[in-house]
């Protein structure tokens, strides 16, 4: 059942174009699960590395080929127009 959690609320972190909440996943999903289930799965959990690579690895097996690349980007790019507030400010580019 953890794993068909975490499956769901990833599907639902990617697909969400707003704001996410264990609460609405679970009136998403008509309440078959609790939205406490979410949060225990969450905060009982340290997801690390190794469990992203473990639960994206088939995927990546499917796809691999020979002469192929996995990019990884978290690249920010500066918005001339953009005015700086708590939620948008600077960051250090690492590059």
């Amino acid at each position: 059942m953890k794993n068909d959690l975490i499956e769901l609320y990833s599907d639902y972190l990617l697909s969400s174009s707003g704001k996410t909440t264990a609460t609405g996943v679970s009136e998403l999903l008509d309440n078959v699960y609790s939205h406490d289930q979410f949060t225990r799965l969450l905060s009982n959990n340290e997801f690390t590395s190794r469990d992203l690579w473990l639960y994206v690895k088939p995927v990546v097996r499917q796809v691999e080929c020979s002469d192929g690349v996995l990019i990884f980007d978290d690249t920010i790019q500066e918005k001339q127009f953009s005015k700086e507030n708590a939620l948008n400010t600077w960051h250090f580019d690492h590059t």
